[in-house]
């Protein structure tokens, strides 16, 4: 009788070739560690005497395991994201681990049912700066648990997260065109869902409190980089001699209109980002910045995720301090009659 092809074989060869039963196949091929030992040994030499292996589907189902972990982003394009995804998805394939990914498209009313939808076919879900609501994301971790959060903390749910610290970064970036003598700022905020931009807005509060000279102003609602491009007549109309985007994208589209408008940075206006996205230092000028170690990020949350999947007690929270980088979108602002901080010469 010919031999059966490796597609064709089930447990039920392995089981008639080495005297077993069909549940103790199953049981060695899912690595119990009930078997006697001899049965095991006879078990996976009748495996390799045939060339069997096990599917990857049917173990699933035996298990109850998808074997992988679903990550909701609000927008695939933006490089921070997928640099987040790239440390999670490196320490889920370390433990054999697949990752799907959903993109809401920046839109917060389809993050809860693509969640729902993703959790249905994975053992776990990282909700990557989710753009929903607090209720709702409360409303909806204890529906898909396990869960992890990347750059948002609900407000009531326990779960995992992993965070960078907006607030300081922003401050920081705030406190940098400050000590170069810039007096009248535009910020370039984000999308108004974003618990980041939240974060950024009230870095920009308390610089307000704290400077009352300085004249800080706010445009909202961009996020990429033709937002960035858009914006340029209003930056050019608003006379800011420094101006903060919400991040590296928008801040490389408004570098690229106001170029193309003859507007020289920094010399009459200074620009910077936020993220240090792997582009921001070959602009022309290269983009003052801050630094977040993305990839970390989503390290951490496959860590805390591993830990829920094998019943264990995660890490503690955990957010990363951003660092400024400057570089050269930044300088002092334009000479003036009036002005206390002249530009060097």
């Amino acid at each position: 009788m010919a031999r059966r092809s490796p597609e064709r074989l089930t447990i039920a060869d392995v089981a008639e070739k080495a005297g077993v039963s069909l549940s103790t196949v199953s049981r060695v091929m899912n690595g119990s560690t009930t078997v006697d030992a001899a049965l095991t040994q006879r078990v996976r030499e009748a495996a390799v005497t045939l060339g069997y292996t096990a599917s990857p589907l049917a173990r699933s189902l035996v298990l109850g395991k998808t074997q992988t972990v679903a990550v909701i982003v609000p927008d695939l394009g933006n490089p921070t994201f997928q640099g987040a995804l790239r440390g999670l998805s490196t320490g889920a394939a370390g433990e054999n681990y697949h990752v799907l990914v959903a993109d809401s498209f920046e839109d917060p009313s389809k993050e809860a049912e693509l969640a729902r939808e993703a959790r249905r076919r994975s053992d776990g879900i990282v909700l990557c700066a989710p753009r929903m609501t607090d209720d709702e994301l409360n409303e909806l971790l204890p529906q898909i648990s396990p869960a992890v959060v990347i750059n948002r903390t609900p407000t009531s749910a326990r779960v995992p997260v992993v965070a960078a610290d907006y607030r300081s970064g922003f401050a920081q970036l705030l406190a940098h065109v400050k000590d170069l003598g810039h007096r009248k700022l535009l910020f370039l905020s984000g999308a108004e869902g974003s618990a980041s931009n939240r974060d950024r807005l009230a870095a920009v509060d308390a610089f307000r409190a704290a400077n009352p000279n300085i004249e800080i102003s706010v445009l909202t609602g961009s996020v990429n980089f033709a937002d960035g491009y858009a914006s340029a007549d209003d930056v050019i109309a608003s006379d800011a001699t420094a101006v903060l985007a919400f991040n590296d994208l928008v801040a490389m589209g408004l570098l690229g209109a106001l170029t193309a408008r003859g507007v020289d940075v920094p010399g009459e206006v200074s620009i910077t980002g936020f993220d240090d996205i792997q582009f921001a230092q070959y602009t022309t000028p290269p983009l003052t910045t801050a630094a977040v170690p993305t990839p970390e990020l989503g390290a951490q949350a496959w860590a805390r995720m591993w830990d829920l999947l094998n019943g264990r007690q995660p890490a503690y929270n955990l957010a990363f301090g951003p660092l400024v980088v400057p570089r050269g979108s930044t300088g002092r602002p334009p000479k003036t009659g009036d002005d206390p901080h002249p530009a060097a010469t």
